[in-house]
């Protein structure tokens, strides 16, 4: 083992490559907060989180201010207890968006520091249940395009070997909503799934009659179809539909996930790393979904993802948005449809620490514990 000697902060900005539009948002920049820890061996390990737009010099100073100067000193492989310290460190603020993106830089840091010095790939590391995972994209789906546009990039997809497509829905009418799904039905044909996004813009009433509408279309799931806090909503919604109800990509804590699942409130959890806290919540997430026997497919940051979903046997899809490009220079590998796990040690993401530095609005360096 070797104790943590110091830690260094980025917060780099990074635009979407496409325009994407959902039923309440605009996603105009992701904020990737970026967290080195370095061992005083000489080892180190690179995490990050993210925002959509808003919050990313706040999960900063926490990092700066509260996070950070707690582990300086101590063991890194001791990741378990650093991320309950911490987060009993930040107990006002748990369970939450900002505390959680800041647990999560620190945590996929510290995984990164530990497999590099096993010299192992993460997915081996956090369990090995296999080495390649279906990619279903959302990059063609969003709310703002057209029904035509939507068509073209379905059979794009299908041209480039996806597994599925998940498309934006939340249209002022029903009746818009099924026209867009139907047409990329019909480009897709029924060997591909299709998924449908909803954002968390319905009420539990308009949830049910869309899932009623959308039922001829053999959907693979309908994602957030209510707010996230709404698990009364999501009970109703489940019980009244055969279409696979999604969650997770804005719930912050496993007691969240552990209600929703008891309660059969969702068949298809999707756990994000960063909104979660890390990967040291990740993994009992995604044990406790097998435990109810329900698939695994994570929001978003397919680049740490497809480790994590093929360390897990219920791991179930990836899904393909590119965000990372503009700072990395390795690239999600994708054969026939499936993503492959990285096989180099750590996390697999191959960091360009010149653009990194160059696009960074704020840096820190940590190196005292407090």
């Amino acid at each position: 083992m070797a104790r943590i000697e110091h830690a260094e902060i980025y917060l780099v900005p990074l635009e979407p490559k496409v325009t994407r539009f959902d039923a309440i948002q605009q996603f105009v920049c992701q904020e990737t907060v970026i967290v080195r820890i370095h061992d005083v061996d000489g080892a180190l390990g690179t995490g990050y989180s993210y925002t959509i737009g808003t919050g990313g010099s706040s999960v900063v100073a926490l990092l700066a201010d509260h996070l950070l100067p707690q582990i300086v000193g101590r063991e890194a492989e001791e990741i378990e207890a650093i991320w309950r310290d911490l987060k009993f460190h930040t107990h006002a603020t748990t369970v939450g968006a900002i505390t959680s993106l800041a647990l999560a830089a620190i945590d996929t840091a510290l995984w990164d520091l530990r497999a590099l010095r096993a010299n192992l790939p993460l997915h081996l590391l956090a369990g090995g249940a296999r080495t390649r995972i279906p990619a279903y994209t959302t990059e063609g789906g969003w709310l703002h395009l057209s029904k035509e546009e939507l068509v073209e990039d379905a059979k794009r997809a299908r041209a480039d070997g996806f597994h599925g497509v998940k498309v934006k829905i939340g249209k002022p009418s029903v009746k818009e909503d099924v026209r867009r799904v139907a047409a990329v039905r019909e480009a897709l044909g029924d060997d591909l799934e299709l998924m449908t996004d909803c954002n968390q813009v319905f009420a539990v009433d308009e949830a049910v009659r869309r899932a009623r509408a959308l039922l001829p279309f053999d959907l693979a799931w309908m994602e957030e179809p209510l707010p996230a806090d709404d698990l009364d909503g999501h009970v109703r919604l489940a019980a009244s539909t055969s279409i696979p109800v999604a969650v997770g990509e804005s719930i912050y804590g496993v007691r969240h996930f552990r209600d929703y699942l008891q309660q059969r409130a969702c068949s298809v959890v999707q756990v994000d790393c960063a909104r979660i806290g890390g990967i040291t919540p990740w993994l009992k997430t995604a044990h406790l979904a097998e435990c109810f026997n329900v698939a695994v497919a994570p929001h978003f940051l397919m680049e740490l993802h497809v480790s994590l979903a093929c360390a897990v046997t219920n791991g179930r899809w990836v899904e393909y948005i590119p965000q990372l490009d503009e700072i990395t220079t390795s690239r999600l590998r994708i054969e026939k449809g499936e993503a492959l796990a990285p096989i180099e040690p750590g996390l697999g993401i191959a960091w360009d620490w010149d653009a990194i530095r160059a696009r960074s609005e704020i840096m820190h360096a940590i190196r005292k514990a407090a």
